[in-house]
């Protein structure tokens, strides 16, 4: 039987690849001005009977709840399957002010088979500082269903886990202060010709010495006398600068799904290729053992297990030299092998030097 190829997805350009550009945008940022992680514990309710049931965390936390609003409750006597704890995260933006809207995320964290249709009450949410930033309330979108009756059960999608649009506000404002002297930008991703480029692109705009590579991951910027007190303008006309681009070749394995994605610049040098596979079948079959006609014994039922080793036969195919993505993709379709084969090929042909480019597995 003919196996099927994994699909390879190709970022392949159909003319012959031109330069490629971005934005200083995408390719580096402030440091120092970046989003920061929010988190927070709350409890949702409303939910029809698919709450926690566990009573160390749901009782506990519905009477310390009740006891914030003056009930004195003993958490023993709480039981309800309708309120779900659950862990509350959100990330604000750089330079949020006060009164501004975030998206938050919640997410189970008892025995809670399904958050639809509940509410989360008011949830302090809190940064690495301990600081409270945001309070998140509102009605959750759960994108799934969980329904059961009579043993059975019909489930769509994840259903402990939703979503609050706009549902945090904003207590403290975050406005991090930008240097009086040089600023440093960080690339996102880092690369020495990319750094380069990006000081030579600022120098040519602004005049010598007004940019410097530092290292692959950082550049020095220092605003001329004519941009004194106003480094935000600096910066916004930077972000704009377009800079041509030059990737590292990468490969990107998943083997859970059997996905090979494989950059533009990667080459293939000549390699031959032998690749088979055994199939151990182990199948256990029941053995009836019958008494003979008016004896004494019994009938005694056991098992025995039935052996089956079958070995392919490993074509060696040679892999020829390539230039392109596209003969790439040729040259492995010739190998005609499952996607967990083709992922031991690229991992193979790597560590023989005959891949040049970056693998990364998933």
């Amino acid at each position: 039987m003919r196996r099927t190829l994994a699909i390879i997805v190709c970022l392949l350009l159909a003319t012959p690849a031109a330069a490629a550009t971005a934005r200083v945008k995408e390719l580096a940022q402030v440091q120092g001005v970046r989003e920061n992680e929010l988190y927070g514990y709350g409890l949702v309710v409303g939910l029809q009977g698919t709450g926690d049931t566990d009573r160390v965390i749901a009782s506990q936390s519905i009477a310390a709840m009740l006891t914030r609003l003056g009930l004195k409750v003993d958490s023993r006597e709480v039981r309800s399957r309708n309120v779900a704890a659950v862990m509350v995260t959100a990330r604000l933006a750089t330079y949020s002010r006060s009164g501004a809207r975030l998206d938050v995320n919640v997410s189970s964290i008892g025995n809670a088979r399904s958050l639809a249709g509940g509410v989360l009450l008011l949830t302090p949410l809190t940064a690495a500082d301990g600081q409270v930033y945001a309070t998140a309330q509102g009605a959750l979108q759960v994108g799934g269903f969980d329904i059961g009756a009579l043993g059975n059960q019909v489930r769509r999608n994840q259903t402990n886990s939703g979503r609050v649009p706009q549902g945090a506000v904003v207590e403290r404002a975050f406005t991090p202060s930008l240097p009086g002297g040089p600023v440093l930008l960080g690339l996102r991703t880092p690369d020495l010709s990319t750094a380069v480029r990006i000081a030579q692109a600022i120098e040519a705009k602004y005049g010598e010495g007004s940019a410097t590579a530092l290292d692959p991951a950082a550049v020095e910027v220092k605003p001329p006398d004519t941009f004194k007190g106003k480094a935000l303008v600096m910066l916004a006309e930077i972000e704009t600068l377009e800079i041509e681009i030059v990737q590292r070749a990468k490969v990107v394995i998943n083997e859970r799904t059997g996905t090979v994605v494989a950059g533009e610049r990667v080459r293939l040098r000549g390699a031959t290729v032998a690749h088979g596979g055994l199939t151990i079948t182990i199948a256990q079959r029941p053995l009836i053992s019958q008494p003979a006609p008016f004896s004494a014994g019994s009938t005694v039922a056991t098992q025995y297990a039935d052996l089956n080793a079958q070995e392919e036969r490993a074509n060696a195919v040679a892999l020829k030299s390539t230039s392109t993505v596209e003969d790439l993709t040729k040259a492995l379709n010739a190998l005609n092998v499952t996607p967990r084969d083709l992922v031991s090929i690229l991992q193979a042909l790597h560590a023989a030097g005959a891949l040049d480019a970056d693998l990364e597995v998933l």
